[in-house]
């Protein structure tokens, strides 16, 4: 047994068992692949993956437990190579960073802008994605942390999940559209027009969806987009009226459009930061994650990587 052949199930476990795609993310052939799966479960004594002819069908009960092992045992690598790199070179290195859209361009600029300038030896990497995306590419060790909203919490077994920054969502339209002169504003009063908003997998569209579930109403949804900037876009086009994360309108660089605050219809939403659990994460790790939610000092992030205890209130 030896860490290629447990790199190898990792790999094939997480390219959903196509040994093709696994052998091209490993840099070797799939014989090659194959043949030390099959080496590791002789040695083992069981089958880890089932075979429908020569492709693997699918993952055996002892397949699984030996998975999580080899998941548990890779991770403790990377956490060794870490810790030689954080006492050979304490402020240099990578910092990678998986998030969605509205969070890489309404929040983290001043974040980001402010670690460079502490750690301009830190060679920073921004990923984008939907929330399902941004875990996985911290689970897959692409990425060092997820910055998300909703969907992180999914995946509390694997995570660390630490909450940040509590949000809500404005109205937007053209300047004369009648939506921004409702008052109150309601959601009876919104489901009237058509609706431009994000993509069921962002930005706590489950809270706008759940909202005009309760009142019974099913509001007119013509568009639906995957970041902000289309949303405002096909808004500003007067295609119909949208609704967005407030930090995402800014009254200066949005002058065609008009805002009004829809706080009060529909529950708060959270950001979180994703951390691998059990991962050792070099110090700048720690003080970007300060940066960006002042209340998560080193200490507390600690803790709840080591399993003291994540579920902080903001």
């Amino acid at each position: 047994m030896n860490l290629q052949q447990l790199r190898y199930i990792h790999e094939v476990a997480r390219h959903s068992l196509n040994v093709s795609e696994a052998a091209e993310a490993l840099f070797t052939s799939q014989p090659g692949v194959s043949k030390q799966i099959r080496l590791l479960e002789a040695e083992l004594g069981i089958e880890i993956f089932t075979r429908h002819g020569k492709r693997l069908a699918s993952v055996t009960e002892p397949g699984r437990a030996v998975l999580a092992i080899a998941d548990r045992v890779l991770g403790e690598i990377d956490n060794l190579q870490q810790v030689g790199a954080e006492f050979s070179a304490e402020d240099a290195g990578r910092l990678s960073i998986a998030t969605t859209h509205t969070q890489a361009r309404y929040v983290l600029p001043p974040v980001i802008r402010d670690f460079v300038r502490h750690y301009p030896q830190v060679r920073l990497e921004l990923h984008q994605g939907n929330p399902k995306q941004v875990c996985e590419m911290v689970l897959d060790g692409a990425a060092d942390l997820a910055i998300a909203t909703e969907s992180i919490t999914d995946y509390e077994e694997e995570f660390v999940t630490l909450p940040c920054k509590q949000w809500n969502r404005c109205v937007v339209a053209t300047p004369r559209h009648p939506i921004l002169r409702e008052q109150p504003l309601t959601l009876e009063a919104i489901a009237r027009h058509p609706l431009i908003t994000y993509d069921d997998a962002f930005v706590g569209r489950g809270q706008v969806n759940k909202a005009f579930l309760g009142r019974g109403l099913k509001p007119h949804v013509v568009l639906t987009a995957i970041d902000s900037d289309i949303i405002k876009t096909y808004v500003t086009m007067d295609l119909g009226i949208g609704i967005l994360a407030r930090m995402a309108f800014d009254p200066v660089a949005d002058r065609s459009l008009g805002m009004v605050d829809a706080a009060h219809l529909f529950e708060s939403s959270v950001t979180r930061i994703g951390l691998r659990r059990r991962a050792w994460l070099r110090g700048y790790v720690f003080a970007f994650i300060e940066g960006f939610a002042p209340h998560l000092s080193r200490k507390m992030v600690e803790m709840a990587l080591r399993g003291g205890g994540e579920d902080y209130q903001l």
